[in-house]
């Protein structure tokens, strides 16, 4: 078997999630190129995958300007920014493996997707869930019919107070003009989950959520602009900026993204000076840090989804049939059934389960691979149509929370 080929576009922690799995199993793939604008990380990435010179490249204009590099891109740009290196892959040959979002508006996701549509090459979105064993097993466990027919799907989604204050507070996805909605940038993933679980497209969607505690209002007295500057307050604040990268047995994600420098001298300068030093309560975020979402499918299977900052854990997910139930939290999943009102755990977590979204990241990179060997889009189910549909669900569920009202799909 000849490992296919990948060309890497953008070597931040997604670029090297997935490029990892070239190490990891050799002789299914081989990351052959690498585009990344910040020199440090492609020169870390190069050393790593031991690409030569003429191999690295500073923009994805450039990559994509050479004859074709590989068989595959996998690109993880900026959100923002996935749209036009997305359509040049396909226009350059390339199958592709998008980092999600599709896009972060709803004309360009359409617009994409049609491209693709067109086009012979595999295009896929890193929907991770749906790779995880945890949930392949509620899918497996739904399609045997042992729980009956499905009538509700509870679904929340952890933020984890950390993360909200990592991403969407101090980072990247902290406003929407920046970067895109909340509902569309974090639960995507779980909104594409909801659609594959009740096997039907989804027809109708309200949603309620705003952005209640990250304000400048909420500031507790002695509080100051940022956690570094003598804040009387941080001791006892669990959005500390020291607590989390001051931390120093922690060396990647989260504490990276802030600064090369991993030094305690480095850190400190990062939180002085950077965006994640500032305290949560003098950001200029936007986005919503809780949200509920509610959805008919057209079998009228009904969901609620919550999405909350104010967590601690794993995503839960309670499915109830018309013969039994069904509860997961990535730990263990239960079954119960009413035909004899017995309830059985039939899953547990696995130590290889707990690296990369639950498993998920390699376990997706295996089947997309599969799919380019064989050129058979059939073998990736996250294709470009169901990623469609879940950012339809999305941006429904946002135009609903602004204006009030049920949305149509």
């Amino acid at each position: 078997m000849n490992p296919v080929r990948i060309l890497i576009i953008g070597a931040g922690n997604c670029g090297n999630a997935y490029a990892g799995y070239s190490k990891a199993f050799p002789e299914e793939m081989h990351v052959v190129a690498v585009s990344e604008p910040n020199s440090a990380k492609r020169e870390a990435f190069a050393k790593q995958y031991q690409l030569n010179h003429d191999k690295c490249f500073e923009s994805w204009e450039q990559a994509f300007a050479e004859k074709q590099l590989a068989d595959a891109a996998i690109i993880c740009t900026r959100d923002q920014m996935h749209i036009e290196p997305a359509m040049a892959a396909l226009h350059s040959g390339y199958h592709v493996l998008l980092e999600k979002p599709m896009a972060t508006t709803e004309e360009d996701c359409r617009k994409l997707a049609a491209e693709a549509q067109k086009s012979k090459q595999i295009f896929g979105l890193c929907h991770v869930l749906r790779y995880t064993s945890h949930y392949q097993k509620m899918k497996e466990i739904l399609d045997s019919g042992l729980v009956g027919d499905v009538a509700n799907i509870e679904h929340i989604e952890p933020v984890n107070y950390w993360h909200m204050a990592h991403s969407y507070v101090r980072g990247n996805w902290r406003r929407t003009d920046e970067s895109a909605p909340m509902i569309l940038t974090k639960s995507c993933h779980d909104l594409d989950l909801l659609r594959w679980l009740a096997g039907v497209p989804c027809r109708h969607v309200s949603s309620f959520g705003t952005l209640t505690h990250f304000k400048k209002e909420n500031a507790p007295d002695g509080s100051t602009e940022r956690c570094i500057d003598g804040c009387v307050v941080e001791p006892d604040c669990p959005y500390s900026a020291l607590k989390l990268y001051l931390n120093m047995e922690l060396t990647s994600w989260p504490v990276d993204v802030i600064t090369e420098d991993l030094s305690k001298e480095g850190r400190e300068k990062a939180l002085r000076e950077g965006p994640y030093g500032r305290c949560v309560y003098h950001c200029d975020n936007d986005v919503v840090d809780h949200q509920v979402v509610s959805m008919e499918f057209e079998n009228k299977i009904t969901v609620s989804f919550t999405m909350s900052a104010f967590t601690r854990g794993h995503r839960r997910t309670r499915i109830m049939g018309t013969m039994g139930e069904v509860i997961g939290d990535f730990q263990t999943i239960t079954v119960t059934n009413f035909r004899n009102n017995k309830s059985e755990t039939v899953w547990k977590q696995d130590v290889q389960d707990q690296v990369g979204h639950g498993g998920g990241d390699f376990r997706l990179i295996k089947q997309f691979l599969k799919a380019v060997r064989a050129n058979d889009p059939t073998l990736f189910e996250s294709s470009v149509e169901a990623s469609l549909e879940s950012h339809l669900m999305a941006f429904a569920a946002e135009e609903s929370r602004l204006k009030n009202k049920v949305m149509e799909l």
